[in-house]
């Protein structure tokens, strides 16, 4: 069995970089660098006509991410790849997924469009802000969960009194997956958004007293909901408060926010390259769930053990 081959974008080198190894090979050679005037421009430095190529590139801001990874499938579709695959650990713009008020884009869907148009044949990304994007895609997509990476860490720590919640109703869904496997009870926190990036708690749906709390979320931006959300429950009589969250963007005040509030600690995944430094936050690597996923689409396997939430 050949091997599949692997190339990264620089939005997550790091991350490819570590994929490859859990693989046992390295990433294909490519060039990227940028013209004065800030124009990006690619080439595979190796051969990959009929191959199998994984191309590895989350698409978080600046928009030279998202374009970086449209002309490597551009380029491999010139280039007679037989087969292309878009890796986004993290997939960008995924929150503009409708039309919340008049005149806007729906932009998750545009992004789905170009990745697609480009000439990728298939997707694997891993939890998205919501499941049903990967109705958006008009081809293949494999959507992986972090839980089991972050399940195993909080076992580990043989936390007890333990119950989940979720920051927002939003996030229910995957607060209740995580509530089975840990065979605990579920809270949910009711808030109100009033701007964006603007979140308030208005109402606490579970006891949190006298527990230690695991509040799960798909992905922390400023942290305002998920800061909030840790001052109420403390207030409301939690013991200590755990989070765990698999795309750690963590723009504006987050970092302060996240120091600030009562968590004990906050697991991320390495979806996000970490540009952060803060004690409370702890990186737990899922490249070897990609890696496993590349390994089974390469050879034509079934991967839903892998991103099957399990009960």
């Amino acid at each position: 069995m050949t091997h599949p081959k692997l190339v990264s974008g620089r939005s997550n080198l790091k991350f490819a970089e570590s994929v490859a190894a859990s693989l046992g090979i390295a990433l294909a050679s490519v060039r990227i660098k940028n013209f004065s005037d800030g124009e990006i421009w690619v080439k595979y430095d190796e051969n990959i006509r009929g191959e199998d190529l994984f191309i590895i590139q989350s698409t978080m801001p600046p928009g030279d991410n998202l374009m970086e990874l449209l002309m490597l499938i551009d380029a491999a579709v010139r280039a007679s790849a037989k087969r292309i695959t878009a890796v986004i650990p993290y997939f960008g713009y995924a929150r503009q997924d409708r039309k919340d008020q008049p005149r806007v884009a729906i932009t998750s869907k545009l992004v789905a469009n170009l990745i697609a148009t480009a000439g990728a044949d298939r997707v694997i990304t891993m939890d998205l802000h919501a499941p049903q994007l990967q109705g958006f895609f008009d081809i293949p997509v494999d959507h992986l969960y972090a839980s089991n990476t972050f399940v195993k860490h909080f076992k580990e720590e043989k936390i007890k009194h333990m119950i989940v919640a979720s920051p927002d109703v939003g996030g229910t869904k995957m607060a209740r997956s995580y509530a089975k496997r840990f065979n605990t009870d579920l809270i949910v926190i009711d808030k109100r958004r009033p701007a964006p990036n603007v979140a308030e708690v208005m109402n606490i749906i579970g006891d949190p007293s006298d527990k230690n709390v695991i509040m799960v979320d798909d992905l922390i931006d400023t942290a305002g909901t998920f800061a909030n959300a840790a001052i109420a429950l403390k207030k409301a009589g939690a013991r200590s408060i755990y989070g765990a969250c698999t795309h750690a963007v963590l723009s504006g005040e987050a970092i302060k926010r996240i120091e600030d509030s009562p968590l004990e600690c906050l697991v991320v995944a390495d979806t996000i390259p970490a540009h952060h430094h803060s004690k409370k936050i702890k990186v737990k690597s899922v490249a070897n769930v990609f890696a496993e996923a590349i390994k089974r689409t390469h050879e034509d396997k079934s991967i839903s053990s892998l991103f099957e939430e399990k009960a």
